[in-house]
């Protein structure tokens, strides 16, 4: 009996073929609670082709430039490590060579090279890093490793996160079945430009490294790049795909029907988690998608949405569920994108509240109803042209800021 027929629960990570993956709680966060976890493996059974897309804040952590550095090799990767708990960021140079010995200790408890290792953290910034827990944990991970792993690897990685976050596609190319998987983690610290998060993505599709790290980038601008909860960026913000090709098959190369396939599925597993982490945002009750068509072209649509999405006031009347839809349309005013008043329509759950440069006689309490939904569709037309995007964000309550106020304490 082979490995997957033994977990035929496969999930995240772990449901393409040929993915394993540990975990550990390691105590790295000092708290006292020495039974959650918070060291994860993730290892794939042969060298994997990689991808990333990492924060664009000018403040890396160290595990972000070792992961970029060890990525430009261009070489296969076959595990990644990541903890919770410590950001390993701010930390000089003693916190690149943790994050060094993260990849050595995985390496040797795996017997890869550290080359082939690459690595993550996430939690609090400046403090360094508990290395003996963290280094006793990665060893207890990788003896652990299991392909029924994939749920507890997405609850090893939370930080804030009240849910742990996985989703799953599949393709078909020619005659070959493929699976896409993955998980994230983030609540907080959430906007646009590589949002704040960790996410790891893996398939068992032999994708060519012409294809991945492009198919990534697109992906991650129409999903991840399209989450605002707080309007701030993050030090550790990475996201990391795997394509180690266990399904068989020919390569999947550039403009090939194959390689539209798996974007299609690669989009579909980081869109699940994008709104995932917007759904369970630290403090939220409720979350919302701002659709934009009518834009002058696909960019216009999506800094037009990204800039309801992440406005103060939009999100404390999503909060309150207050029908002022004059918040969106001023919203709208400042994002910069081409559009007149006269040719604008603003609809909230499927209620046309602004068109065509006047309020429309909707009743209000009709879209009070609709803004207390857990979910809310928020559709703006620009008649501009015929570009379009979206962007997820969700309400602003009192609970963030107490999270936010005693992080630390």
């Amino acid at each position: 009996m082979t490995a997957e027929a033994e977990h035929p629960n496969r999930a995240g990570v772990c449901a393409p073929l040929g993915f394993r993956a540990g975990v550990a709680a390691a105590g790295v966060r000092l708290d006292g609670n020495e039974t959650r976890t918070d060291v994860a493996v993730i290892r794939s059974d042969t060298p994997a082709v990689a991808a990333g897309v990492f924060t664009r804040n000018t403040v890396k952590a160290a595990p972000v430039v070792i992961s970029q550095l060890t990525l430009r090799r261009g070489a296969p990767i076959s595990a990644v490590v990541v903890n919770a708990g410590n950001a390993n960021a701010c930390t000089g140079a003693q916190g690149f060579r943790d994050a060094l010995v993260m990849c050595a200790t995985t390496g040797d408890v795996l017997d890869l090279d550290p080359s082939d290792v690459l690595v993550c953290s996430t939690g609090v910034i400046g403090r360094p890093m508990p290395m003996e827990r963290v280094m006793r944990g990665i060893r207890a991970a990788g003896l652990a490793m299991s392909p029924g792993a994939g749920d507890e690897v997405a609850r090893a990685i939370m930080t804030t996160d009240t849910v742990p976050k996985t989703a799953v596609a599949t393709f078909v190319a020619s005659g070959f079945t493929y699976t896409v998987g993955g998980t994230a983690k983030g609540a907080g610290m959430l906007h646009p430009d590589m949002a704040t998060l960790l996410a790891f993505i893996t398939t068992d599709a032999p994708v060519d490294a012409s294809v991945l790290q492009p198919a990534l980038s697109r992906v991650t601008d129409s999903t991840f790049n399209c989450v605002t909860v707080d309007g701030d960026t993050s030090t550790n913000d990475t996201c990391l795909l795997l394509a180690n090709g266990a399904a068989g098959g020919t390569s999947i190369t550039s403009g090939s029907s194959a390689a539209a396939a798996f974007e299609d599925a690669l989009m579909q597993v980081c869109d699940s988690l994008a709104e995932q982490l917007v759904a369970d945002a630290e403090g939220a009750t409720r979350h919302f998608r701002v659709a934009v068509d009518g834009a002058a072209d696909g960019d216009q649509a999506r800094v037009a949405a990204r800039v309801v999405a992440q406005s103060p006031l939009v999100k404390t009347a999503v909060h309150g569920g207050d029908p002022n839809w004059g918040r969106i349309v001023a919203a709208l005013g400042r994002s910069g994108a081409d559009f007149t008043l006269d040719r604008c329509r603003v609809a909230i759950g499927g209620l046309v509240v602004f068109d065509r440069g006047a309020p429309e006689p909707v009743d209000h309490n009709l879209v009070r109803v609709a803004l207390s939904s857990p979910r809310i569709d928020i559709a703006i037309d620009l008649g501009a042209g015929d570009g379009s995007g979206h962007a997820w964000g969700c309400d602003l309550s009192p609970e963030y800021v107490h999270i936010n106020a005693d992080y630390t304490t």
